[in-house]
């Protein structure tokens, strides 16, 4: 795909919105202009960001050429061998670069910017998905630190063998939907468990749902529109049980949804936690009506995000990731296990922006 032109309205942009930061009247502006000026100067950084990478892009393209020329001239082995190993190393970056090319280069969708709440349950699979919706939580708590994102805890629930019955977490700081948004869905597993003595592989599966963290201002719940149920907390296999009822369910009635939360000893926290994880699933809702309603819904092959649809496959055996949405395969799947999850995020973050840059070219002005 050639990206040059979305460059060139880049450099026309960031022009536009250097003088506007410049002309800012900060003497007429209440919050809505305060707002409006951290708007400006976000997307400022993002474009200052874009043309940076793609000054890089177009030396190591340059290096590239360069180095192609060298292997056809080149007939010494010895220094045939050292331009095949820069020319690896120079591919390699140019693909690192363009992907975060892509990333930015498309403004931020709605919820990008978002922190998010994520809820990790094992489906199929008994104990065996139980532990690895346990390493899943180990992989986005370690990929949250490379981030420099805060997590923050809101239910764990263990199982009687180590695994988890049920994690839920926020993540807060630079970008969390945009890169987590893509964790959305059934992610599968195939390996040999600890329990298997006659070492048959079994596939076991773990449900994620990402949610943007939603605020008081963004989700109004009126207080007759919830049922709120107290009961005693327990831990896994019936130990760590609590002697007070601490532990809290609301049921929001129009909607149906549940959220039950026991992992504080305090009801009202408890009770804190539940609700804001309500407030977000209701977010996610109210967007996925509007989405509906709309013409311009976007449907492509990355999918529809809904936790029910296989997203991922992880085999151990063979140490092979495969995300399924756009045929991304890779074989360092230990890697990814320890958090470095970035590189594929990046790679499926810009199959979705070139797919949407392609959609929006198919649609006309």
């Amino acid at each position: 795909m050639n990206l040059e032109p979305y460059i060139k309205q880049a450099e026309q942009r960031r022009q536009k919105v250097e003088k506007e930061i410049s002309d800012f009247d900060f003497s007429a502006s209440g919050n809505d202009g305060l707002n409006n000026y951290q708007n400006l100067n976000r997307e400022y950084q993002r474009l200052n960001e874009l043309l940076k990478l793609w000054g890089e892009l177009e030396r190591v393209s340059r290096q590239l050429e360069e180095n192609r020329q060298l292997l056809n001239q080149e007939e010494e082995d010895d220094m045939l061998s050292m331009v095949q190993a820069e020319l690896e190393s120079l591919e390699k970056e140019y693909h690192r670069l363009q992907r975060q090319v892509k990333t930015l280069i498309l403004p931020p969708a709605s919820n990008e910017d978002r922190n998010s709440i994520v809820e990790i349950r094992p489906a199929a699979g008994g104990d065996e998905a139980g532990l690895f919706a346990n390493d899943l939580f180990r992989m986005y708590s370690r990929f949250a630190e490379s981030k420099g994102w805060k997590l923050e805890v809101l239910e764990l629930i263990e199982n009687a063998v180590g695994g988890l019955k049920t994690a839920v977490f926020s993540l807060q700081g630079e970008q969390v939907y945009r890169y987590m948004g893509f964790e959305s869905g059934v992610h599968r597993v195939q390996r040999v468990p600890e329990t298997e003595t006659s070492g048959r592989i079994h596939t076991s599966t773990v449900t994620v749902a990402v949610l943007p963290e939603a605020r008081e201002v963004d989700v109004q719940i009126k207080n007759e529109d919830l049922r709120i149920d107290v009961f005693r907390a327990s831990g896994p296999g019936g130990q760590s049980v609590n002697t007070t009822d601490s532990a809290v369910r609301v049921t929001h009635l129009p909607t149906g949804i549940t959220v039950s939360s026991q992992n504080e000893k305090s009801q009202h926290r408890n009770k804190n936690t539940a609700m804001r994880i309500l407030r977000s699933r209701l977010l996610e809702k109210k967007q996925a009506e509007e989405a509906e309603k709309s013409a311009a819904q976007r449907r492509s092959q990355v999918g529809t995000g809904d936790r029910s649809e296989r997203i991922r496959t992880y085999n151990f055996p063979q140490s092979r990731l495969t995300d399924h949405r756009y045929g991304i395969t890779r074989h360092d799947l230990h890697l990814i296990l320890e958090g470095q999850l970035g590189e594929l995020l990046e790679e499926l973050i810009s199959c979705d922006v070139e797919q949407r840059l392609k959609e929006e070219l198919e649609s006309g002005p």
